[in-house]
């Protein structure tokens, strides 16, 4: 992988290390030469430039965000105008509107969610997607029991769907959710577009 920033570029990055696909994502960010800190407490969200909340089981991340003490503090990041990606369970954990979450969720994006909206882990895909902002051509998207996004409202934005019209990624501001796992790829253009975003938010990508 090369590394988009040689010059401008966010000097920490946070990935939310209470379960899930932590370190794939960990180890993305290290190949495009970010340091990267495990974020388990309010304290760890001290000083980064972004932050991934990945994919995982969104009823159990929700949990331990709340018996963690870290609820408010990530809504207060979020609102900070830090770049924040969710990624599968991340996205679900994002949005506003989100069906048979059975604690609160960081609720920060304009964005309805359906949990497992495409089935049981054996039903797991993938498919080639067109997405806004990312040169290179389609990304190739993997689903594992994957949410849709089944409605984004301003200033939110689709800018990625399926064939079908499903949406599967959208931004807002400094947030973005995506509901596949780019980390499961070899293609890092989505890390690097989430990098992008928070090296302008810190200010390092102008």
């Amino acid at each position: 992988m090369t590394n988009p920033f040689p010059a401008n570029r966010p000097s920490l990055v946070g990935v939310l290390a209470l379960q899930g696909d932590v370190r794939e994502h960990r180890e993305v960010l290290e190949r495009l030469g970010i340091s990267v800190r495990e974020v388990r407490r309010p304290r760890d969200l001290e000083g980064l430039d972004g932050l991934i909340i990945p994919g995982g089981e969104s009823t159990t991340i929700a949990r331990l965000i709340e018996s963690n003490d870290l609820l408010h503090p990530l809504r207060a990041f979020c609102a900070s105008g830090r770049a924040v990606w969710g990624t599968c369970a991340g996205a679900i954990l994002l949005a506003r509107q989100v069906d048979r979450l059975d604690r609160p969720g960081i609720a920060v994006m304009d964005i309805a969610v359906r949990r497992n909206a495409f089935g049981r882990q054996i039903q797991s895909f993938e498919a080639d997607i067109e997405v806004e902002g990312l040169a290179g051509g389609p990304f190739r998207a993997v689903f594992i029991r994957a949410p849709k996004i089944e409605a984004v409202f301003p200033p939110a934005r689709a800018i990625a769907r399926l064939d079908d019209g499903t949406i599967v990624a959208a931004m807002q501001g400094n947030l973005l959710a995506t509901s596949f796992h780019p980390e499961l790829t070899d293609d890092p253009r989505f890390h690097q577009l989430f990098l992008a975003m928070a090296a302008r938010a810190s200010g390092t990508g102008k």
